[in-house]
């Protein structure tokens, strides 16, 4: 009994060793269930078709085809060889006069849709011009380029202090290299400033507070602030004035002669915030808390919060000799311990408001409307010449 060795065209691997019987039409079909293909062609090692059984010999090596012509696999090793040596070897490219060192495996593999790919996944498919030492010209900014080739070779982005990176942007537009380009563009967004209606978070603001002279005013004029945290921040002689500062946390914060005209303090925090000499006019603190707060300036100068408004607040606790709360609206108010001598509260709305506690020596509410006001424990005695209504 003769045994043969088959293999599928082309082949080296995985081959079958079958018993030889029979005729050449039966080995074919043993051939077919061994290789799992539709065997009608054999051949030597040679490329010779054998047409006679008796032309095998025992331990002799077959090439089974589907009727396509003999391959040779040895040659075929080669061409698989040559191509996956195609994307190890190096290669040096010389962009805009600057060389780069890399592997044909680092331009190809990560992007293989990319211009880079598609020029060095062939040699010399694409015609590339060399130099006269062999490198592949390539007219564009090596500086940009270093982060690209960066990327390709382990697939993070890494731009040195210095780079534009819309430059590099650019460049990976260029060659076609879609996931960094939308990196880039990511990272471009993130780095941006919030645009006008966006409101400024703390980090932000102490970063200009930092780059701010201290003898500079700082001007936050309409800015928006809203729900941001400023708590212990040192805010002295900055000029919000509009600005939106509502649900903003200032516990604490150091307001002295900041102006605050007409801004938008509705809901905000600012309990035992210093608002020495601060400006207030016309300004919305509705539902806010200014809890302990020190209105109070020994320099003798005032705090003004005429035509503010201060419905619901709670200022509780709070110092405020010789403020000036000329027609604001303090309906339904908690005043209670206040410090309010000499203030100044003509035509203020303090119907429902809570002042038990407080001291009014000397304090102006000629024509402020007191209906349903509490003035129970009052520190001094309040005189009919101080109030009209």
């Amino acid at each position: 009994m003769r045994r043969v060795t088959l293999f599928v065209n082309g082949k080296s691997k995985n081959g079958k060793v079958v018993a030889v019987y029979g005729t050449l039409s039966d080995l074919l079909s043993v051939a077919s269930n061994k290789l799992g293909i539709r065997a009608s062609c054999l051949y030597n090692g040679k490329g010779g078709l054998i047409d006679d059984i008796t032309l095998i010999r025992d331990d002799d090596v077959l090439f089974v085809s589907e009727g396509d012509p003999f391959i040779d696999p040895q040659s075929e090793a080669k061409v698989t060889s040559g191509l996956h040596g195609a994307h190890t070897d190096w290669l040096t490219l010389n962009i805009g006069g600057r060389l780069f060192t890399t592997t044909r495996s680092t331009l190809v593999s990560k992007e293989p849709d990319s211009m880079l790919a598609h020029m060095f996944r062939e040699k010399d498919e694409w015609g590339n011009k060399q130099d006269e030492h062999g490198a592949y010209l390539i007219d564009r900014s090596p500086e940009y380029f270093e982060p690209i080739l960066n990327y390709l070779r382990h697939g993070q982005l890494i731009i040195n202090e210095g780079i534009n990176i819309r430059g590099v942007l650019e460049e990976a537009r260029f060659f076609g290299i879609e996931q960094l380009a939308e990196q880039l563009e990511g990272a471009i967004k993130n780095s941006q400033p919030p645009d006008d209606h966006s409101p400024i978070s703390r980090k932000e603001f102490v970063r200009f507070l930092l780059a701010t002279p201290t003898k500079s005013e700082l001007r936050c004029q309409g800015l928006n602030f809203s729900g941001a945290d400023l708590s212990r921040l040192d805010l002295r002689y900055i000029n919000f004035k509009m600005a939106n500062l509502s649900r903003c946390n200032l516990t604490h914060a150091n307001l002295c002669c900041s102006n605050l005209e007409r801004a938008d303090l509705s809901g905000a925090n600012l309990d035992g915030a210093n608002l020495q000499g601060v400006k207030m006019l016309c300004s919305n603190a509705e539902g806010a808390s200014l809890k302990g707060c020190n209105f109070e300036d020994p320099s003798g100068l005032k705090a003004n919060l005429e035509g503010a408004n201060l419905k619901g607040v709670d200022m509780e606790g709070s110092q405020m000799t010789g403020i000036n709360l000329r027609v604001a609206t303090l309906k339904n108010a908690k005043l209670k311990n206040c410090n309010l001598r000499g203030a100044t509260l003509a035509g203020t709305d303090l119907e429902n408001c809570d002042l038990s506690g407080c001291d009014l020596q000397e304090a102006n509410l000629r024509g402020s409307n007191v209906k349903g006001a509490i003035f129970e424990e009052m520190l001094t005695p309040l005189h009919m010449s101080q109030s009209v209504r």
